[in-house]
């Protein structure tokens, strides 16, 4: 995992289908709308909107903060459930539910101005899964998509990597503290390890069971822009550039 590229971005830093057929758009500011995302700015001039995807077992604050600055620029932080105001709600259990939901409430709002896609991590896999249904289902894609500290999502080295999600607690600690990237005091402190790990096993089940089949030419016209922190341990950013996502691309 080591230490969050996504973290350290200054920004002034992957089918599926729809949702319901026939479910009506929601507006902005509707319950649904709010329930799923976080917008700490409205911006109704900014030129673009950016929409961000948390990393595994992480929540939407963080990325949230960043529409306090990028003043040209509406940010949306996808809330997932299972955690923050949403803590109540059973966890996603595959990728699929993500992108329906998502796509079901931001839809109406990705028509009015151009959108970029961010994610880190597991949130690199989402953004690219919302991507593609975007393409395929509504002919609707990004200004451009940032992805960061993931390997392509149909790369070899991801697909053969152990799944985790799978271990008993005490294992998954271990193998956490093995991997580094999460500081020491706050895997000793139990109140954290409870809110925090039955979050992030269930990302880790999502994008461990997520497979999608590399594209036969690209399907996408936008730039896709790559980022991997200089102490993680290296991810297939190789299997995106050498890939057919889109027709260009930045590492």
């Amino acid at each position: 995992m080591g230490r969050h590229a996504a973290a350290r971005l200054r920004l002034p830093g992957f089918g599926v289908c729809c949702g319901p057929l026939g479910a009506p758009p929601r507006p902005a500011g509707s319950p649904e709308m709010e329930k799923v995302i976080n917008c700490f700015k409205r911006r109704p001039d900014a030129v673009a909107r950016l929409i961000c995807f948390p990393w595994a077992g992480g929540g939407s604050i963080h990325y949230a903060q960043w529409g306090n600055v990028l003043s040209t620029l509406e940010v949306f932080a996808v809330k997932l459930p299972g955690r923050e105001g949403r803590a109540k709600e059973p966890f996603f259990q595959d990728m699929q539910q993500i992108v329906d939901e998502v796509i079901s409430v931001l839809l109406p709002l990705l028509k009015e101005k151009p959108f970029a896609l961010f994610g880190h991590s597991f949130g690199a896999f989402s953004s690219f899964a919302v991507a593609d249904a975007l393409k395929r289902l509504h002919n609707l894609e990004p200004v451009h998509i940032f992805l960061s500290g993931a390997s392509a999502p149909y790369s070899e080295t991801r697909i053969k990597t152990p799944k985790r999600s799978d271990l008993s607690d005490d294992d998954f600690l271990k193998w956490l503290v093995s991997v580094g990237g999460t500081p020491p005091e706050l895997l000793a402190n139990p109140d954290f390890l409870k809110l925090f790990l039955p979050a992030l096993k269930a990302d880790l089940h999502v994008v461990e069971n997520y497979r999608c089949d590399e594209p036969d030419s690209p399907f996408l016209s936008c730039a896709v822009t790559c980022f991997d922190g200089k102490d993680d341990i290296p991810h297939d950013l190789q299997g995106i550039s050498h890939s057919r996502i889109a027709k260009t691309h930045g590492l």
